[in-house]
């Protein structure tokens, strides 16, 4: 595809978690944790960094792209984020920038079609029943198996969203695909729907996409805990994660961090 000239994209964010179990996205909860508001879900902040990569490649992008974003600083609801993107080494280096700092950094590039991972290298489990387990060492332990069941992306949800996040690019609405955000969000989907949490934070991830997926198809993943470890005082889980869609087809392979367990619990 020729490259075209991406300039800057602005947009207002707006925090589509308010109302969610994880009570970061809570703005009494996550001032206790030492924050300003609510923060503003990192797989939001991932959609608005993808928004130049699919201007830039198009359908091309959302059906064999890859992806990594870093969420360094919080992003707030009502805050005007700025998105930039600069060629460097056959990709796009990303930066998001809010209240004059850098908030996510990441890349995007679009590499030669390459086979999906074997879909018999992902255990499947069934998602873990109610009363879910505390996340703790133990319920997310290195090599554990994660199922997610499969849920519908519906045109309700997929507009939704598209209007939340003021979404422009036209790609999606006007060839009825789901956006790579409720793609990686199947990673949270996959932590929050099988250990019960805290308030958590997501931290970055790595994507590669496997196949454009359409509204109205259903998501699932088969996901392997990855890591599981400290630092600086949070407790951290990882997950390597295949993302399916309508049945067993191979949508997305992600990487998804996360802070589990923030050390400010201890206090908050």
């Amino acid at each position: 595809m020729t490259a075209v000239d991406l300039g800057l994209y602005r947009v207002v964010a707006f925090n589509t978690a308010h109302d969610s179990e994880n009570k970061i996205h809570d703005d009494a909860t996550a001032r206790r944790f030492g924050f300003s508001g609510g923060l503003v879900p990192g797989v939001d902040v991932w959609g608005y960094m993808s928004h130049l990569p699919a201007l830039r490649w198009g359908r091309a992008w959302l059906e064999r792209g890859t992806a990594e974003c870093r969420f360094l600083k919080p992003v707030y609801d009502g805050d005007e984020v700025s998105v930039t993107a600069r060629d460097e080494a056959g990709g796009l280096a990303i930066t998001v920038e809010c209240r004059g700092e850098v908030c996510a950094v990441g890349r995007a590039a679009l590499p030669d079609a390459a086979p999906a991972p074997a879909l018999a290298g992902y255990a499947r489990v069934p998602q873990r029943p109610e009363p879910r387990p505390p996340a703790d060492e133990t319920s997310l332990a290195v090599g554990t198996w994660l199922g997610l069941d499969p849920y519908p992306i519906t045109s309700e949800m997929a507009a939704r969203y598209l209007a939340d996040a003021h979404e422009t690019a036209p790609i999606y609405a006007a060839e009825n695909l789901v956006h790579p955000r409720d793609v990686l969000r199947v990673g949270n989907f996959a932590i929050s729907r099988n250990v019960l949490l805290g308030p958590w934070i997501h931290t970055g991830s790595r994507i590669r996409h496997l196949a454009a997926v359409r509204i109205g198809s259903t998501l699932a993943a088969r996901a392997r805990v990855a890591g599981n470890y400290e630092k600086s005082g949070h407790r951290f889980v990882e997950i390597d994660a295949l993302v399916l869609a309508d049945g067993d087809q191979p949508a997305a392979h992600i990487i998804h961090t996360a802070i589990y367990r923030p050390r400010q619990l201890a206090t908050a």
